[in-house]
């Protein structure tokens, strides 16, 4: 199978250095993860495997979710390791992805192991929506904190609100599909509507918005749990917001992709994201993880975040994702960043 240039190969070759090894087989593994994470993550499997070279492709999910449904009929990747298991649904449901039984999958909590028998993807975290308040730059304008999602459409916050497009970014979708989940599908809607009126504009990264109110630049962003609690500890004055009404979540996933050149290889990078030393990895950015009993606090995570977490139809965000893109973009795309 052809394969993309090589993005970000470096991490997997300094690894590789670092032990001395040659590698005997390149693996292309797609990836939705932080970029920050890439390096450890890679050097932590090479300490077992230094034969084998990961040369990532990393974007966010919907980009990376697009790139692998254009490609079903010619797979450029080999692996996908951490894309949001609402697309593994989907992509399984196109038939993409090649089921396969991890050793060691056993010890994970069913919810994070594709119900079919072998599975066609195991999960390998769960990260969770929140709203990151910047309170100085609140101060200065005079806004009040929000308390609920229904918060963000009161008149003060106009302009002072971004999010993330949930047709790029992952997060921006577990957002839309469950306030449709919360609010019912013509609730939603309305509820899309009102907020639009205060969003001053959609980022293609779920990370951005909490970025840009950790820098002053907005004060208040729609995003996740684990990147306040990241800015929060670089010393942001931020408060991590938990909406009375709930939050909506997804969880990272891994899988094979169908038709792969290097099934063994991609069969053993999948062993190692399931063992009890990847958990520990995913648990330094994420509070809920795989493997039970791994799980440690995350300084600066909200409290009640894990009890606010919705009861998350996965089968309805990934059979109507589709439609709801096709439904948010023709409402609200204008106000998006350029691609």
């Amino acid at each position: 199978m052809k394969k993309f240039t090589k993005v970000l190969s470096g991490v997997a070759f300094a690894a590789l250095a670092a032990t001395g090894a040659l590698a005997d087989t390149e693996l292309t593994v797609y990836t939705a993860v932080e970029a920050e994470d890439l390096a450890r993550y890679a050097e932590k499997f090479n300490e077992v495997h230094p034969d084998i070279t990961i040369n990532w492709v990393r974007d966010s999910t919907g980009v990376i979710t697009a790139k692998l449904l254009a490609e079903r009929d010619n797979p450029q990747a080999d692996v996908i390791w951490g894309l949001a298991a609402t697309s593994l649904l989907l992509l399984k449901s196109e038939g993409m992805l090649e089921a396969y039984a991890p050793a060691g999958v056993d010890q994970l909590d069913k919810k994070f192991v594709d119900s079919d028998n072998p599975p066609a993807w195991v999960g390998m975290d769960a990260w969770v929506a929140s709203v990151c308040f910047n309170t100085v730059e609140g101060e200065k304008l005079g806004l009040t904190a929000p308390t609920s999602w229904k918060d963000l459409t009161d008149a003060q916050y106009e302009g002072h609100v971004i999010m993330p497009n949930p047709a790029s970014s992952g997060t921006g979708f577990l957002d839309v599909s469950s306030w449709l989940q919360i609010f019912g599908e013509e609730g939603g809607w309305e509820y899309m509507d009102a907020l639009h009126n205060n969003i001053a504009r959609y980022t293609h990264s779920g990370s951005a918005p909490c970025k840009l109110a950790a820098a002053g630049e907005i004060p208040i962003g729609v995003s996740f749990a684990f990147r306040g609690a990241k800015s929060k500890a670089a010393g942001a004055p931020i408060e991590i917001i938990v909406p009375s009404e709930g939050v909506g979540w997804d969880m990272e996933a891994t899988a094979i992709v169908a038709g792969t050149d290097s099934l063994e290889a991609a069969q053993k990078l999948v062993d190692f994201t399931v063992t009890k030393d990847a958990n520990v990895m995913y648990n330094t950015g994420y509070a809920v993880v795989a493997y039970p009993g791994v799980a440690q606090p995350v300084e600066h995570f909200p409290e009640g975040l894990l009890d606010a977490m919705i009861d998350n139809d996965f089968e309805f965000a990934a059979n109507n994702r589709a439609r709801i893109l096709a439904e948010w973009s023709s409402r609200y795309d204008g106000k998006s960043d350029p691609k």
